[in-house]
């Protein structure tokens, strides 16, 4: 009895000691950058710094700005935001910057174009495609009710 314990117990075992293992190896090894977690000492660049942040989107969370994440990328993309603004570069400057870097998905605000047509049109055409069923669904009713 206690044998057949110990073997069901084996595998949650060997599971824990990897995770253990595991857990300390996929810690951040690398400091995160200069800018990542310090404001700029000028207070207007800052507040331009994080303004701009506030609209840009982490690559890596995708639902939360650059500004609120903290995923390492994040804090790079906050870093270049701020060595950037501390060099004279206006937020506009900085925005497509980014983008020409690592595309329109950067941005929470993606431009009209070939690429994000598709992005813009499809809420619309859904809407119409619900209200074309619902207009066909009570037309139907009212013919049942008269």
């Amino acid at each position: 009895m206690a044998q057949r314990t110990v073997s069901a117990l084996l595998p949650r075992i060997i599971a824990a000691l990897v995770l253990a293992i595991a857990a300390p190896a996929a810690a951040q090894t690398r400091p995160p950058a200069d800018y990542a977690n310090v404001q700029l000492r000028d207070p207007a660049k800052e507040a331009e710094a994080k303004a701009l942040m506030e609209t840009l989107r982490c690559l890596v969370c995708q639902g939360q700005s650059i500004a609120d994440s903290d995923a390492d990328m994040a804090g790079d993309m906050r870093s270049l935001v701020r060595q950037r603004i501390a060099a004279g570069d206006n937020a506009a400057e900085v925005r497509e910057w980014l983008i020409a870097r690592y595309g329109d998905y950067v941005t929470y605000d993606p431009p009209m174009s070939a690429v994000t047509l598709p992005l813009w049109l499809t809420p619309i055409a859904l809407l119409a495609i619900g209200i074309w069923i619902a207009r066909s669904s009570f037309r139907r009713r009212r013919r049942r009710h008269k």
